[in-house]
């Protein structure tokens, strides 16, 4: 009985194997696609492909960057939403696309929430106020005031409605009851030199864009958007010190079609924390981008997400932005 027995656990293991899913312990076994719904030469573009080098090294398989841009990285979110969900489809974006577009466009042609995997946060922006040598003030305190002193006087850029320079823009001159006019540009590329030349008052983008102007003195930096002060740059106060309630949670992230198989996702995942982990990739990649690592759990991305749509739908509804 007792040989027996042990011959049918055996066999039952067995069968038990070889029936069990396979994903992640076969997976890669092809070529990986990651879409990026921006244009080629961005920093999302730049760092979504200095991780596709690391797992490519990682898997023995290529992994290829795909750009489709298109319509505020609509065209490229379509794209992977549907797209087949076998791993073999990763989508590499910023917040708009989750947390800002639903609540531009009263039709979209994916869900944020339903159609998508989340598997983690890459890393996360560091957006500051920058402001002209052209404004007279030395803190964000002064910048108030001087503000409210001279309504309309003082202008911010942006990269279009409903781009998150605007929306968290519109989110400032709520709290901190001052009235600025709004000026948008296609990038940073036309916001930066008006900057520099006193035509525009402010700029509140990543800290990449002003980090050489800042250190050459042709502008000044004077707070963090984010909840917490820089490891990069800690000594920048974060701009809630002064204006109560404000700051915006930026991010490049990494997702999936739903409906991947689990063992897959938590595969990707904790490749792409080993890839973060590693000092190399962080020196060469987030560090000259001003990017802090990432990394949290896909449990705990999904949190955010949601989250983060509510915060966001509620500055998209005081700025009052529109779909252009």
């Amino acid at each position: 009985m007792r040989r027996n027995g042990w011959a049918a656990f055996l066999a039952a293991a067995t069968l038990g194997l070889a029936t069990a899913p396979s994903g992640a312990q076969t997976y890669p076994d092809k070529p990986v696609r990651i879409i990026v719904p921006l244009t080629p030469g961005g920093a999302t573009d730049t760092i979504a492909r200095g991780l596709a080098q690391r797992l490519s090294a990682m898997w023995g398989k290529n992994v290829l960057i795909e750009n489709r841009p298109g319509v505020g990285t609509i065209v490229g979110a379509e794209a992977a939403a549907k797209s087949a969900p076998d791993g073999y489809t990763l989508f590499f974006t910023e917040p708009a696309t989750f947390v800002i577009n639903p609540h531009l466009y009263k039709k979209l042609p994916y869900d944020p929430i339903a159609d998508f995997a989340p598997i983690t946060i890459v890393c996360r922006l560091s957006p500051v106020l920058a402001v002209s040598n052209a404004v007279p003030a030395k803190n964000l305190a002064e910048l108030v005031a001087y503000a409210k002193a001279n309504p309309g006087k003082l202008s911010y850029g942006s990269f279009g409605s409903g781009s998150y320079p605007h929306v968290a823009m519109e989110q400032f001159k709520h709290l901190a009851g001052v009235d600025l006019l709004h000026v948008p540009y296609k990038g940073s590329a036309g916001a930066l030199p008006a900057l520099l030349s006193g035509e525009l008052s402010m700029l509140l983008v990543n800290m990449s864009v002003f980090e050489s102007n800042l250190k050459a003195g042709r502008l000044k930096v004077l707070g963090t958007a984010t909840e917490k002060r820089l490891q990069l740059h800690p000594e920048l106060p974060t701009m809630s010190e002064t204006v109560a309630g404000f700051s915006i949670d930026a991010w490049f992230a990494l997702a999936a079609p739903a409906r991947t198989p689990d063992e897959i996702l938590d595969k990707v995942h904790a490749d792409v924390v080993k890839v973060l982990g590693e000092a190399e990739f962080r020196e060469k990649f987030l560090k000259p981008h001003s990017v802090e690592p990432g990394g949290m759990s896909r449990q705990e991305f999904a949190r955010v997400l949601k989250r983060d749509l509510e915060v966001w739908g509620q500055m998209v509804r005081v700025s009052g932005a529109k779909a252009e």
